[in-house]
C-alpha cells in the first residue's frame, strides 16, 4: 500500500483573519498570532450567539450598524 502524502495547505478563512495561526502547546495553552481581544471582537461582529434571544440579537445588530 502506498502512503498518503500530507498536504500542508492553509484552510480558507475570512479576509480579516488572513495569516491567523493557532496552536496548542504541550501544556494545553492556546498560542495564537492575533491578540485575544481582536479575535473576540471579530467573533462578536460575525457570529450570532445561539443563547441570545431575538431582542438581544436585533439590538446588537443595530449597534454594529451604527458604528
Amino acid at each position: 500500500m502506498s502512503k498518503k502524502n500530507k498536504i500542508n495547505k492553509r484552510p480558507e478563512s475570512h479576509e480579516e483573519l488572513k495569516g491567523f495561526d493557532i496552536q496548542i502547546d504541550e501544556f494545553g495553552q492556546v498560542i495564537t498570532n492575533i491578540s485575544q481581544d481582536k479575535l473576540n471582537s471579530f467573533l462578536d461582529k460575525n457570529v450570532i450567539d445561539k443563547k441570545m434571544d431575538a431582542d438581544q440579537v436585533s439590538k446588537r445588530l443595530a449597534e454594529d450598524e451604527s458604528e
